[in-house]
């Protein structure tokens, strides 16, 4: 498995704090056990967040593109139709 990098290892933190106190408040739970469990959930949920969380790599230079066929005659724009002409009928 890769190593993680910094947004993996924040976004997982983060989730851990949240999710935890979240739990805790929401549950008010008093025994040792209640925390103890609330707290192991909230290292597996941080951890599940850290490990599915997409990783992106570098593009790869994108491949040179291949040479152009040689033309070796010229082409010369051919005059626009009806350039100067007046279309206009009657008058």
């Amino acid at each position: 498995m890769p190593r993680p990098n910094a947004a993996q290892l924040a976004y997982g933190s983060a989730t851990v704090v949240f999710s935890t106190v979240a739990l805790l408040l929401l549950s008010r739970t008093t025994t040792a056990l209640g925390i103890v469990v609330i707290s192991a959930a909230g290292l597996l949920l941080g951890l599940l967040v850290t490990v599915t969380m997409p990783v992106h790599r570098k593009a790869a230079a994108p491949a040179p593109a291949p040479p152009l066929p040689r033309n070796d005659e010229i082409r010369v724009p051919a005059a626009p139709v009806g350039a100067g002409v007046d279309t206009r009928i009657g008058s």
